[in-house]
């Protein structure tokens, strides 16, 4: 039996914003302009939902973490500087934050983004207007597939890990829902469905937020009346 789902936790990147492809751009152009390879199929697969600091630290193991937290903030600055003029929500999305809450169900978002993205976010879609929390490795949390950034936020929310249903476009991030005890929706913004099956708390796969129907991905929770109804 399905648990009553309580809140909802939006990963950031590919599920509430459209920047994977931004990422993507600042990782091709960075390796590039260092004269290294870069596996441009293989890339988001492979550390979609990691940090910074995990992914450079597999690609440049001998390097100390003041070198690669130097390389993390170039790659960062170049998706700012993209994020700033053409950032735009996943399809749908805007309208989400209002009719999950007319359900009566808390939100979060849980990112594996550096605190100075997350703020872009937050200045250009004002998140911080919905989300009662964002948790993130700036509060000393380690990236997906942990499920530390998951466990934390629910733990703020007061909301058991079983009544938690996780958003996420990476496998990573559905692990590190399987590992928190959370079901999983995922988006394919970045990655085929297919991508998505061997994870047995993956509940469903969308495209994106237009036409979802919490309803019934949710049906335990009764819509509340309108005040002005």
């Amino acid at each position: 039996m399905a648990h009553a789902i309580e809140a909802l936790l939006f990963d950031l990147d590919g599920t509430v914003i459209d920047s994977m492809p931004l990422h993507h751009a600042a990782w091709a152009a960075w390796f590039t302009r260092r004269g290294l390879p870069f596996d441009d199929a293989g890339f988001f697969a492979a550390t979609a939902g990691r940090t910074n600091a995990e992914i450079l630290a597999e690609f440049f193991p001998a390097l100390d973490d003041a070198q690669r937290w130097a390389m993390a903030e170039d790659k960062e600055g170049l998706y700012r500087e993209e994020a700033e003029r053409s950032l735009q929500l996943v399809a749908g999305f805007a309208a989400v934050p209002a009719l999950a809450l007319a359900h009566g169900l808390k939100l979060a978002i849980c990112t594996a983004a550096p605190l100075a993205n997350i703020e872009v976010a937050v200045r250009r879609f004002g998140l911080d207007g919905w989300a009662q929390t964002i948790t993130s490795p700036a509060d000393g949390l380690r990236g997906k597939p942990h499920p530390d950034i998951f466990l934390e936020a629910a733990r703020r929310l007061g909301v058991a890990p079983a009544n938690c249903l996780v958003f996420e476009d990476a496998p990573l991030g559905v692990e590190a829902a399987r590992r928190a005890g959370m079901a999983a929706v995922a988006l394919t913004t970045s990655l085929p469905a297919a991508a998505f099956t061997p994870y047995p708390n993956l509940r469903c796969t969308m495209a994106d937020f237009l036409g979802l129907d919490l309803q019934t991905l949710v049906p335990t929770r009764p819509m509340r009346e309108s005040p002005h109804a």
